[in-house]
């Protein structure tokens, strides 16, 4: 029995792999990199009811970005001013648009946790 002299590999099988690796490793990084995995909010299956006989405020936030504070129409910059106002056990009521901006939702936010305000409900829909 002879022993055969290995002088070559063969690297088509390499590459093959190497390419299915670089397809998987670029595709999840677009996805990565945009952050554009598609998500269909703001549905909740598990809301609660509104009480009726609590203390309330509404916030709204509109598709085209207003933001209404009981109904009323105000600018962001006013926002601070008018939750000044608010007593700390008020309740809020989060209302978005699930197309208006997602910065617009983070600015209601911050500035009711600036002014130690705690009772914060977003509003779904089942």
């Amino acid at each position: 029995m002879q022993i055969k002299k290995f002088d070559n590999i063969n690297v088509v099988p390499m590459i093959d792999i190497m390419l299915v690796l670089l397809v998987i490793v670029l595709t999840t990084a677009t996805f990565i990199a945009k952050g554009v995995i598609p998500l269909n909010l703001p549905d909740a299956k598990a809301s609660k009811a509104i009480k009726k006989d609590i203390k309330r405020v509404d916030i709204s936030i509109s598709k085209e970005n207003q933001i209404y504070f009981n109904k009323d129409l105000i600018q962001k910059e006013n926002l601070a001013q008018k939750i000044s106002t608010l007593d700390k056990n008020s309740t809020i009521f989060i209302h978005c648009d699930r197309d208006s901006k997602y910065q617009n939702f983070v600015d209601v936010l911050d500035a009711l946790k600036q002014k130690n305000i705690s009772k914060i409900n977003i509003v779904t829909k089942k």
